[in-house]
């Protein structure tokens, strides 16, 4: 396996943990793993409005599903409940592995970069920033520049363009088997990391590497 002189990683769920979310929609519906539910269709319809040649942008289509879900529950969301939904999305942890994997993939010489569904809002801090990871990353790329979600093939062949690198180098680092797979399609390397709730599925093409974290993740590349 020829070694990836870039590793561009997911931020929701690969970088941050979207477990933070979890109170709110405990209040908000009486059980916490309806959060698993909001965010797989989230994800779905992301997909679903790209292969259907329309965009709108992740914050307002988690609006959007958070309501939908919460018809299907009886349960009528408010904007105050939003408010709270779309902050915590905002202002996610890290993972505990996260800075001291990063930082080892930076000192080995890796260049680091992200790709993530989450629109970047001019003048304020990206996710990935007021979470403390910032400076590990090189470049932030949104797929909101593109109008396009992800496991779009042609995403990730703008991404290595803007890079000045050939696919080939890159390496996608994903909590989801859908993103490595897309990743993979566009002729980059693919790593799954096994974040809770995430698995490989068997009958659809392999990562390059799977890793438990970031930490091992690195060991694996070095």
């Amino acid at each position: 396996m020829p070694t990836p002189r870039v590793l561009i990683f997911d931020v929701n769920e690969t970088l941050l943990d979207i477990e933070a979310l979890r109170p709110a929609f405990e209040d908000l519906f009486g059980d916490g793993q309806v959060l698993r539910e909001w965010f797989a269709q989230l994800v779905m319809y992301s997909m679903t409005v790209t292969l259907a040649g329309s965009y709108v942008d992740f914050f307002t289509l988690g609006r959007g599903v958070l309501n939908m879900v919460g018809d299907v529950h009886g349960v009528a969301i408010t904007e105050e409940d939003w408010s709270r939904v779309g902050e915590a999305l905002r202002s996610m942890p890290a993972h505990p592995d996260a800075a001291d994997g990063l930082a080892q993939l930076r000192d080995r010489g890796h260049r680091l970069v992200t790709l993530t569904n989450s629109p970047r809002v001019s003048g304020t801090p990206t996710p990935l920033e007021r979470a403390g990871l910032g400076d590990y990353i090189d470049r932030q790329f949104s797929v909101d520049s593109y109008t396009t979600f992800k496991p779009a093939t042609r995403l990730y062949l703008e991404v290595a363009a803007a890079l000045g690198e050939e696919p080939g180098d890159c390496m996608m680092v994903a909590a989801h088997v859908w993103d490595t797979i897309g990743a993979q399609s566009a002729g980059m390397q693919g790593a799954f990391l096994a974040r809770p709730g995430n698995a490989v599925i068997p009958t659809l093409p392999a990562p390059t590497l799977v890793a438990a974290d970031l930490r091992e993740l690195a060991r694996l590349l070095a």
